[in-house]
């Protein structure tokens, strides 16, 4: 379980492709220790297993599952990734609860600038549109954000300059994907009403 509070990223140092899954190797400053191998981390919103640490390199293995639902399927040597370690017990939860378990992925269709706020539009599946709650939360490439207006099938989010400095939505361009993890509860709501 994470928060969607993102204060390190990290960048592609390797992609190792097989026929249906990759690993990926990460620079970082986040540091781990030799006992964290086998946790849970946040990588770009994707709930990974960590399997081995070299320094400051740490590597990951991605599923044919994880490549089909996430914008990792894409995923190059250089690229910028958001990073979390999972919560411990008693952590303090500033952002919302955050699975790790990314649900699709979600295309930018604008970016305007108003002051120093990104304001950005997106489009999901027209079968994900049920889960868009405004003002309620969802967690973009691991961020944790509001979603400001919706309709139909497109959302809105406002981002301010603090969380574009320390994550990499600062990268974001016109017809990106994002992973997109709709918020727990109204997942489990909709399932409940069925």
């Amino acid at each position: 379980m994470f928060n969607g509070i993102i204060y390190n990223s990290s960048t592609v140092e390797k992609v190792l492709r097989a026929k249906n899954s990759i690993e990926i190797i990460l620079k970082t400053k986040l540091l781990f220790q030799k006992n964290e191998i086998g946790s849970s981390i946040c990588c770009n919103g994707v709930c990974l297993t960590l399997t081995k640490i070299k320094g400051n390199l740490t590597s990951f293995y991605l599923s044919k599952e994880t490549l089909k639902k996430t914008n990792f399927r894409f995923i190059k040597k250089g690229h910028i990734i958001n990073i979390e370690k999972s919560l411990s017990h008693g952590s303090k939860i500033s952002g919302h609860y955050v699975q790790g378990h990314v649900d699709t992925t979600a295309k930018i269709q604008k970016i305007t600038i108003k002051d120093k706020t990104w304001i950005i539009n997106f489009v999901v599946g027209k079968n994900f549109s049920k889960y868009l709650i405004e003002k309620g939360s969802i967690a973009i490439n691991g961020v944790s954000l509001t979603i400001s207006k919706k309709t139909k099938n497109q959302f809105e989010i406002n981002i301010i300059p603090h969380t574009l400095k320390l994550t990499n939505l600062q990268r974001l361009k016109e017809k990106d994907l994002v992973n997109i993890e709709f918020d727990i509860f109204s997942k489990y709501l909709i399932n409940l009403n069925k």
